[in-house]
Parts: C-alpha cells; structure tokens; sequence
C-alpha cells in the first residue's frame, strides 16, 4: 500500500466518496452524509485528503482533514475535523485505516492544529473501535449531525497543552546546539 495527498475532488476520491455514501445511506437508510463539503476545505495548508493504493495502484481507502475553528456548530479554534474515512470492503483488516489517520494526525499536527475531531455514527462500530482504540474520547456533539440522536462525536489532543512535541523538539534543540 503506499497513500499519497490527492485534491477532495481528484477522480478516486470521488469513486471513493460514492461508495461510502451508499455505505452511509445503507447502514442509517436515508441519502448519506450531507455535511456540505468542498475540495478547498481540504488544501494545504488548510486541510489535507489522502487515498491509499493497493499494489495495482487501485485506490482502496481515503480520509482527508480540514481545518475548523469556534463557529455556531460547536467546533473550537485549533480543531482540525476527521472526514471521509473509508476503506473499501476488500481492504479491511490490513491496517491501512489506521496509517492514514496517523498520517491526518501528523499533518494536522504540522499545520498547528491542537485537536482532531470527528463525527461518526452509532451504526459504524468499526469506525468507534478504530477511533477509540487511537486514543479518541467521547466529546460534547459538534457539527452538521450534533441534534441527531445517532450522532457520536470523539476528539484527540494532537499535542499537549504547553508541551512542543518531540520532534520538533528534537529539532530545536539541534538548531541550538549543533
């Protein structure tokens, strides 16, 4: 497998974005996530979308994030909010899932963003169990589903308050003493 940034609009993303939507709209039985969404909300350095290819170069899995800040759906300043995350049926189980909310994490964290958020639903306990087991925790409802009932929102620290992460750490303190 091997992920690469492509733009929200790119022609796999779109394959990618029909698929889960009738995943969506299968598993909750109405038309699907209607979050409005657009591919600028996704460029650098305000968002990113990634897909992962398959060893054929068939695009199999896609997450993206983009960047939110205290508005009147509950978000707060330094969110970077979790969208679009899909791994085809065939790919599931091989891990690929969770490198690419690694790399969202990683880029948002560069991006200065100090929160990821995410919305999914009670319907996707894949999705739960992935999030949860990446260190996510339950959180006050946010977003276009924050009234629905089947609604369930998580958030993650990309980097503690007062601390510089340790790379960058690392890289600071190779800049002043080397």
């Amino acid at each position: 497998m091997h992920i690469r940034p492509v733009p929200f609009d790119h022609p796999d993303a779109v394959k990618l974005n029909d698929q889960v939507q009738a995943e969506y709209a299968e598993r909750y039985d109405d038309d699907g996530d209607v979050t409005p969404l657009d591919a600028l909300m996704f460029a650098p350095p305000l968002g990113l979308y990634l897909i992962a290819y398959d060893e054929q170069d068939r695009p199999v899995a896609t997450g993206g994030w983009r960047t939110q800040d205290e508005n009147d759906e509950a978000y707060a300043d330094g969110d970077a909010e979790l969208k679009r995350m899909y791994v085809i049926p065939e790919a599931r189980g091989l891990g690929v899932a969770r490198r690419i909310l690694a790399a969202l994490e990683d880029d948002a964290r560069a991006a200065g963003r100090t929160r990821m958020v995410l919305e999914t639903g009670s319907k996707q306990p894949e999705a739960v169990a992935l999030y949860t087991s990446s260190g996510y925790e339950p959180c006050a409802k946010f977003g276009h589903y924050r009234f629905h009932e089947l609604s369930l929102c998580y958030a993650k620290a990309l980097q503690p308050s007062g601390q510089v992460p340790a790379p960058e750490l690392d890289a600071y303190q190779q800049a002043f003493t080397g």
